[in-house]
């Protein structure tokens, strides 16, 4: 490409799809093995085939890139894996509604046929987010892509349930889930809908079995009292502290019940104390499991009492309810009624309010495997950034409970566990049995639920490399390094990643686990469609480009903490992207008749040795960023490095030479522009890859691709002792700035400086490099002259380390006119200040303002007689003193 090619604006559209079509032609993405390397391995945390790219993703799979792109130029063997997770429910959910816009039902069309119908839509949507990333520019390797319903990926799930049941660490038992009584169905969470209704709150007495008196507890549920199996308090409730291990008498019933203390308890709801339905509550239920409760189940499955309801059996739940309330106030256990607001659950299909209930599921028995994986953490084998989170993760596996694994779907991995209907054995099983291990006979049903869509994903890290087979993949690129992912999943999934690498690959699955948090809006909110304030990343990309979106979510990103985005990030990023194409544009305009070599040290001016030290600062500490995953930092280094040093100062400064008529100075200024200009594209590279190698193609290079050309090292030659001086000059620079836009100088007028020196090495640094002063500051002249000699007049200065810079205004403004404008803004301010002073000494005023009034009203007058002391020094100068 020739330097004329340059397009004067920067078009993303024209740029992101030309060269990830290059990327994937040239096979850079695709992962070798090299025996004699050490990998870098990434396994994507695998996005819903139901979803769509969101600014959550965008920024977990932005960070991902920027490691796996940074270790490729490091020279790295990387893999990132990528692949989707079928998302039982949320899939299921999508083809039902397209069918119930036919009119029909899953049971209308049977197992078979819906599942034939949940492929074809997972055939023509699923890949909507894998089309997404790339337009993010993820530079996965999509020839290893992996589909957790793929047949590898099956074939690992039934084997890991065999061995856990094999080894008595799955089994069946009772779980509680949404049941709907009209449907007669176990329904997900997402088939649930609530909405707010209008209710009763029942205040019941539950007296003391040793008559000392009664607790009170509040519920919506009478009818469900029949089922209570405890009464609850929490253990910081001062009011029910002594009543902790009594037991009560359950009204209408007579059963004698616990009192017992579980945090749980909400402190604020009702009278604080509530009743404890392990059978009919999903909330009760967890706490009978954490306090050994017995569950008993009062309804069937059409809603309507049963045996356990004693006399009420046999009647709907409603009707249970009114007559249990009436009976309740009859034998006076009923303290009061009030109205209440509450969300309420209900059947998608058919509007029928959900009833929780207890049945017969599959669980893993978590204890025996959690504590592998408390273990591996604890001796850093796995390591959270940030640290923090260890803490967090740790503490859940302590306490954890067996894991409930089957869910009531039809699409996702089936229970490999078959029924025999001659002698009711159950046979667990690699592939489908023909016939019973026990009596022999053949008439056998597969249990017809699903696991959890996470028991597949716990398998990711070592599934999706081939396992069970010993694969050539498995061997070299497990475990795998870094894990990226949200602090919402610590655990759902990165838990169980953890405790299924440790049973069954005997070592951790990863080294790290980057934590990330989530994106709010630019007030901190939590983005929702309710709040309208969510920011679409493909809008952004379509709008500026992906360069520009990847950016806006890197700044300001720190480990394990949430992000703030908003357009106007966006737009900053925006602008960032625009000045790397203007300032590479410039460069390479003034590389005309130009040959990349070797920069000659012994040869570069004080502003050479200043850019090179600079970038080679930033060199070292965006790559000690990037190794401690703090992509926040690194890309923030490289922003101001770039920006300022670069464009605003060097570029500034390389012009005097560019222009100038030293040969032998231009050249080496073209050498040093090219030189800093190449490394920090590849500095940029991992964070703006496509903007990063459309200059680049245009630059002098060596390789086909920015994106496996090398990272810049760190030079011990580059670190120039003398390029701390440049400092002084800059500083002269800004303060000569600072004296014009105060006086309102304007910018076509160059002032005269004149310079006051205390000692000669400050004096020959500041005479040597004159020039750059003149350029940046508009200076026509400068005058030296030594420590003790007077002042010029009506000059305004400013000091710098050794030497005091005056400028005279004479010429540069109209002295009358400025003395006048002065003179009025002084007694404006002075009016101000005697306006502050009044208040301030009103002693009422003083005794009924709010404390922070008082203070901000003390804090202006402080200000206000600062900006009339810089006025005040300013008018003497003006008027002729000194």
């Amino acid at each position: 490409m020739a330097f004329s090619d340059i397009p004067s604006v920067y078009d993303p559209k024209k740029v992101e799809e030309k060269w990830y079509k290059f990327w994937e032609e040239n096979e850079f993405f695709r992962a070798k093995i090299e025996p004699e390397k050490e990998p870098f391995t990434i396994v994507i945390p695998p996005p819903n085939v139901t979803g769509n790219l969101h600014l959550g993703h965008a920024l977990n799979n932005t960070i991902q890139d920027i490691l796996i792109r940074y270790k490729r130029m490091k020279g790295y063997p990387t893999l990132w894996l990528p692949g989707t997770d079928h998302a039982g429910i949320a899939t299921e959910a999508k083809v039902k509604e397209q069918l119930a816009e036919e009119g029909l039902s899953k049971y209308d069309l049977g197992r078979e046929k819906f599942l034939e119908r949940v492929w074809a839509w997972k055939e023509k949507y699923g890949n909507t987010i894998v089309n997404q990333l790339k337009k993010l520019g993820a530079s996965c390797d999509w020839s290893r892509f992996r589909f957790t319903l793929d047949e590898g990926l099956s074939r690992a799930v039934r084997e890991v349930f065999v061995r856990l049941y094999e080894k008595g660490l799955i089994y069946r038992g009772d779980y509680i889930v949404n049941w709907c009584p009209t449907c007669k169905t176990t329904l997900s969470d997402i088939e649930v809908e609530h909405e707010e209704r209008q209710d009763k709150l029942y205040y019941v007495k539950y007296p003391f079995s040793d008559g000392s008196g009664h607790i009170t507890v509040a519920t919506t549920r009478p009818e469900t009292i029949l089922g209570d199996t405890a009464v609850a308090v929490n253990p910081a409730d001062e009011r029910y502290r002594a009543y902790i291990g009594k037991t009560v008498i359950l009204p209408l019933v007579g059963r004698e019940i616990p009192v017992i203390a579980d945090e749980y308890v909400d402190m604020q709801f009702g009278t604080g104390a509530v009743k404890i339905t392990p059978g009919h509550d999903p909330n009760d239920f967890e706490i009978g499991l954490r306090h050994g409760l017995p569950i008993i189940k009062v309804m069937d499955e059409e809603g309507r009492m049963n045996e356990s309801a004693g006399k009420f059996k046999g009647q709907d739940r409603y009707e249970c309810r009114k007559a249990m309330v009436e009976e309740l106030k009859e034998k006076d256990f009923m303290a009061k009624i009030e109205d209440l607001t509450h969300s309420v659950g209900k059947c998608y299909r058919c509007d029928t309010v959900v009833e929780p209930m207890v049945s017969k599921q599959w669980f893993v028995r978590m204890k025996p495997l959690a504590e592998p994986a408390i273990e591996v953490v604890k001796q850093g084998k796995v390591q959270f950034v940030p640290e923090r989170f260890t803490k967090i993760y740790i503490n859940w596996l302590e306490n954890i409970h067996d894991w409930c694994i089957s869910r009531q779907l039809w699409w996702g991995h089936r229970i490999p566990a078959w029924y025999c209907q001659d002698c009711g054995e159950t046979i667990v099983s690699r592939e489908t049995p023909a016939k019973c291990t026990k009596c022999g006979g053949t008439s056998l049903e597969q249990d017809p639920d699903v696991l959890d869509t996470w028991f597949s994903s716990a398998l990711w890290p070592f599934s999706t490399l081939g396992w069970p087979d010993q694969t050539e993949d498995l061997d070299y690129f497990y475990p795998t390094t870094v894990l990226v992912t949200g602090y919402d999943i610590i655990f759902f999934w990165v838990a169980r990643m953890i405790f299924m690498a440790m049973e069954f690959m005997k070592k951790e699955p990863f080294k790290y686990v980057a934590i990330t948090g989530l994106v709010r809006d630019a007030q901190g909110r939590k983005m929702s469609k309710s709040l309208g304030n969510g920011i679409d990343p493909l809008e952004v990309i379509e709008k500026y480009g992906a360069d520009t979106l990847r950016f806006a979510l890197c700044t300001g990103n720190t480990p394990g903490n949430d992000i703030r985005f908003s357009w106007e990030k966006a737009e900053h990023s925006r602008n960032f992207a625009n000045k790397i194409w203007n300032a590479s544009r410039f460069v390479m305009m003034n590389l005309e008749d130009f040959e990349p070599g070797e920069v000659e040290i012994d040869k570069l001016s004080l502003k050479d040795r200043w850019i090179l030290s600079r970038l080679n600062d930033v060199t070292r500490d965006v790559t000690e960023f990037l190794e401690r995953f703090e992509v926040g930092m690194a890309a923030q280094k490289v922003y101001d490095f770039f920006w300022s040093e670069f464009c605003d100062w060097y570029i500034e400064m390389a012009k005097i030479d560019l222009y100038g008529e030293d040969e032998s100075a231009k050249m080496r200024t073209k050498q040093v522009l090219y030189t800093v200009l190449e490394r920090v594209l590849r500095l940029l590279h991992p964070f703006m890859p496509f903007i990063t190698e459309e200059i680049w193609q245009h630059l002098p290079h060596e390789g086909r691709s920015i994106m496996v050309s090398a990272w810049p090292e760190y030079r011990p030659d580059w670190q120039f002792e003398d390029a701390v001086n440049m400092q002084l000059l800059m500083d002269a620079v800004r303060g000569i700035r600072n004296i014009r836009a105060e006086m309102n100088v304007p910018p076509s007028k160059k002032a005269k400086a004149v310079v006051r020196t205390g000692d000669a090495k400050t004096h020959e640094l500041l005479r040597q490099n004159i020039e750059i002063i003149k350029a940046l500051a508009k200076v026509s002249e400068a005058d030296f002259i030594p420590e003790g000699n007077p002042a010029p007049g009506k000059a305004m200065s400013c000091v710098i380390r050794g030497a005091e810079i005056f400028i005279p205004m004479e010429g540069l403004v109209d002295l009358e006119a400025e003395v006048a404008r002065l003179q009025k803004e002084k007694s404006d301010l002075e009016k101000e200040i005697a306006s502050v002073r009044k208040k301030l000494s009103n002693h009422n005023f003083l005794a009924k303002a709010p404390k922070d009034v008082v203070e901000k009203e003390k804090q202006k007058e402080k200000d206000y007689l600062d900006i009339l002391k810089r006025i005040e020094a300013r008018l003497k100068i003006l008027s002729g003193g000194s």
